[in-house]
């Protein structure tokens, strides 16, 4: 048996931003908390949000206390200011980072048993569904909009936690290109990658079936063709991303991730790195070490990235295609090659029973276990 859990509805195209107003008022709320962060409402992305609810006269509030890696101490002050707002939906309005705080206040709001944000991780036994979220992404690679996961950081223990719950999956997600058109070239490169790390691991993940597979292909393909142009701000490479993350999310909300994400989300909870960087530096050299648990995939995966004459390469020939070809994509948005400015050597036990631990490693094509993973870890250091 396989399931898939996606939006009740999603908007796409430049300009689908409008089509906010009238979902709010079709479904009858009365006042809106929109979850934003500072660095949005400073560069005005989150007015333009704000503008339409402005427009149809929707009452809302506005709160903003979401750091880059979402902590527990944000979920919480998120929950007070939804009950203090008298709000009955959220509106997310950023990156991951505003998904997922949203995720976590509209899930404890509506299962107040689980007020103990450390309760939610894993797959937690939630019995209601989220306060209803509507989520606009502004980055171009998360995905969060369609996902059934959200990741907070426990600043205390100096980890990530996984949550995944089809309860918490925003009812509606409006993807518009424009919005994303003010992030600057790290991070669009930075969450691009996360993107493409999405669409390979999903691809390749143990629960992988057809109807995941043919999400994920498509996905690398728009990716592949997308993400130098969005990285330069053309309109075209926006709307390919902008298409491409979400599609990639379709996929691999529904079936897991491997080890690339588990060890991204050690580094980001030790050091703040950013999760797309985590990610594109970790990825060709964890895809080296998944090759001989993938079958033929990494033939479809060089195919997907633009690579020519896969039909006619031998095995090793294909496996080696499908990495370089992320190595080249990597290098050509300026994202670093190795972990030499990032880990530290002493860090790398618990870096790596952290990764072990983490809620994606089980989907890993290949069975790991804590030596691999530090193996792995110092051949970028």
């Amino acid at each position: 048996m396989a399931r898939i859990v996606l939006n009740e509805t999603s908007y796409h195209g430049a300009g689908s931003v409008c089509e906010l107003a009238g979902e709010i008022q079709r479904r009858g709320f009365q006042k809106v908390l929109v979850c934003s962060d500072p660095d949005l409402i400073k560069f005005g992305v989150t007015k333009k949000v704000l503008d339409v609810l402005d427009g149809a006269g929707i009452a809302y509030a506005v709160y903003s206390d979401i750091k880059p890696n979402p902590t527990i101490e944000n979920a919480q002050s998120g929950v007070a200011a939804f009950k203090a707002a008298g709000a009955d939906c959220l509106v997310a309005v950023g990156g991951g980072s505003s998904m997922d705080t949203c995720k976590a206040i509209g899930i404890i709001i509506a299962n107040p048993e689980f007020s103990d944000v450390r309760s939610l991780e894993g797959v937690a036994p939630t019995k209601n569904p989220s306060v209803p979220i509507i989520a606009i992404p502004t980055t171009v690679g998360t995905a969060a909009e369609v996902t059934i996961n959200y990741v907070i950081t426990d600043v205390e223990k100096k980890r990530k936690f996984v949550c995944v719950d089809v309860h918490d999956i925003p009812v509606v997600a409006i993807i518009d290109s424009e919005l994303m058109s003010t992030m600057p070239k790290g991070l669009t490169a930075a969450t691009g990658m996360d993107a493409l790390t999405h669409a390979i691991e999903g691809y390749i993940t143990k629960g992988a079936w057809e109807m995941t597979d043919m999400f994920h292909l498509k996905a690398i393909e728009l990716i592949a063709k997308s993400l130098r142009g969005a990285v330069n701000n053309t309109p075209e490479g926006r709307e390919g991303m902008a298409l491409g993350q979400y599609i990639a999310g379709m996929g691999f909300s529904n079936v897991g991730l491997g080890i690339v994400h588990s060890m991204a989300h050690s580094l980001g909870a030790l050091y703040d790195t950013p999760h797309g960087v985590a990610n594109a530096i970790l990825l060709p050299t964890v895809m080296e070490y998944n090759a001989d648990a993938t079958g033929e995939k990494y033939r479809d995966i060089a195919k997907a990235m633009g690579v020519e004459g896969t039909e006619t390469m031998s095995q090793a020939e294909y496996r080696k295609a499908a990495v370089d070809a992320v190595k080249k994509m990597s290098a050509d948005v300026g994202i670093p090659a190795d972990l030499k400015a990032i880990a530290k050597d002493e860090d790398v036990d618990f870096l790596s029973e952290s990764a072990f631990a983490d809620a994606c490693r089980p989907g890993n094509p290949k069975d790991t276990c804590v030596e691999d993973i530090k193996a792995l870890y110092r051949s970028l250091m």
